[in-house]
């Protein structure tokens, strides 16, 4: 990277920063689509913590997302994942990464909503499969069909997704352009609300 492409990224992740405020960035979207590796390098460029709810969650519990849901079931593992995120969103700013299921909570989109901007990254099922078939870690795919059960996720929860603020698609591209579109959405939805409150 150039010296001046250097300065006008520093520049860009400035920007965005200062849309940001005192908001959470919260990533959201199914296992496989990115919301770690790019919420983590999204914090860097904004110079903002990152935290990974799921990791949280587990510090918390003392226990691991896979025994949570063994031994206390999903409602009660949803309950615990729905006051971490309030608690950690009293933190801001800062980049949130959330679990898949996380976004699909009323009381958390409204907690999202108020103290938050949701970013949405949103992946072909094609994509999502490749990225989380090899792994055994994931509590929901632990079925006879598990590519038909991300299948069966991707329809119920993408209608919800949608409502988030700022959708970014990611792909088999490198990180850093994902980044680099995060970070332009973060600034192009700021000049829309601008734009939206003085009309």
């Amino acid at each position: 990277m150039t010296k001046q492409a250097a300065s006008m990224e520093g520049s860009k992740a400035d920007r965005a920063r200062q849309c940001l405020g005192n908001r959470t960035v919260v990533f959201v979207g199914l296992m496989g689509a990115g919301k770690s590796v790019i919420g983590k390098m999204s914090a860097a460029a904004l110079q903002v913590p990152f935290v990974d709810s799921d990791h949280e969650i587990e510090r918390v519990a003392r226990m691991s997302i896979p025994d949570l849901f063994e031994k206390y079931g999903e409602a009660e593992f949803r309950a615990l994942e729905a006051r971490v995120i309030r608690r950690l969103m009293k933190g801001g700013p800062m980049v949130l990464s959330t679990g898949g299921g996380a976004f699909m909570q009323d009381r958390i989109r409204a907690n999202i909503r108020r103290r938050g901007l949701s970013v949405w990254l949103r992946a072909d099922l094609s994509v999502l499969w490749e990225r989380v078939r090899r792994r055994n870690h994931r509590p929901l795919l632990k079925t006879p069909d598990p590519k038909g059960t991300l299948s069966a996720l991707l329809d119920t929860r993408y209608p919800i997704y949608g409502q988030s603020d700022i959708v970014v698609q990611s792909r088999d591209t490198g990180k850093e352009i994902i980044v680099d579109e995060v970070l332009d959405a973060i600034i192009a939805h700021q000049s829309t609300q601008i734009k939206g409150d003085s009309e």
